[in-house]
């Protein structure tokens, strides 16, 4: 599953998809499922959660595949928290968690006492919990395919670029200066595209709240909540395994400025990250992909554990 055509393009150089399939309720944009002939199937949703649960109930809901046995694999891009990583690394998740599921009050108007602007539906303050309204604030994935995806990956070549590396000496952080690398961590969701350290810090504060200091998050994208809704949408009804799910996010840029700079300079920054991250999504998640349709006897019944 990407999210537009950039991530979508590696996808259809790489593999031979010849096989074409239009569904009703796709994006007008990418009207199709393509798939292989061993079993691989790519599609791309549009970007935003509108586009990401839509797409997916589509395909989920057309009853022109069976799902029941299907692995679902999201591979996007996303900006990284510079503690945690760089443009062009490659990150598994554990938890997917909506950032956007807040109550916000603008930080000038906010209680002095106040750490940010953002508070838990519900809570009275930032940093206090409240029941989850929703349904879809956190997603924990399946560990056991978590952890074959890491191995099965953690050694592979990653792309970089020159752009990217002159532009991650700016940070002073250890993941940041360092070369991609593919890692385990949590990614938060949300429609808009905050920026910047405090807001940074804010969301972190507020994952690690909702899953009781067990999130570790380090990418930020728009989609992954929304489309894990939807498949688990399709899992209540009996159409697909929510067990069967791998979020992996390759980083574009950071997501905070680095010292010296401007939360706005940074966002309007050019990381020089683009072209490793949706090269790296490709070879990450490929990795995967083919180890699943080519040795479907060890994964048939569930990830294997060693």
């Amino acid at each position: 599953m990407t999210m537009f055509g950039g991530e979508a393009k590696p996808w259809l150089d790489g593999e031979a998809l010849t096989q074409k399939l239009a569904l009703p309720g796709l994006s007008k944009a990418y009207p199709e499922v393509a798939c292989s002939d061993d079993g691989l199937c790519m599609m791309t949703t549009g970007m935003g959660y509108a586009n990401a649960a839509s797409s997916i109930a589509a395909l989920v809901f057309s009853n022109r595949f069976d799902l029941t046995k299907t692995y679902f694999l999201i591979a996007g891009i996303a900006g990284v928290d510079p503690a945690m990583g760089t443009p062009g690394s490659a990150h598994w998740a554990r938890f997917a968690v909506d950032g956007g599921l807040q109550n916000e009050i603008d930080a000038r108007e906010a209680p002095a006492d106040w750490s940010a602007g953002y508070l838990a539906i519900g809570a009275s303050a930032p940093g206090r919990k409240a029941e989850p309204r929703y349904g879809d604030e956190v997603y924990r994935l399946n560990e056991d395919l978590l952890q074959a995806a890491f191995r099965l990956t953690k050694d592979v070549e990653l792309a970089d670029s020159d752009a990217a590396k002159a532009y991650r000496a700016n940070y002073a952080e250890a993941a940041a200066t360092a070369p991609p690398q593919v890692s385990i961590c949590d990614t938060i969701s949300s429609d808009t595209w905050w920026h910047g350290a405090r807001l940074g810090a804010a969301m972190e504060a507020y994952a690690k709240l909702v899953t009781d200091g067990e999130a570790n998050p380090c990418t930020t994208q728009q989609e992954d909540n929304a489309t894990l809704t939807a498949l688990n949408r399709g899992a209540e009804a009996g159409l697909l395994d929510f067990n069967r799910i791998a979020v992996l996010r390759t980083a574009s840029n950071f997501d905070r400025e680095a010292p010296g700079q401007s939360a706005a300079e940074s966002l309007r920054a050019r990381s020089g990250g683009y072209l490793p991250s949706v090269t790296n999504a490709y070879r990450v998640a490929a990795k995967l992909a083919h180890a699943i349709v080519g040795d479907w006897s060890a994964w048939s019944a569930g990830p294997p554990t060693k």
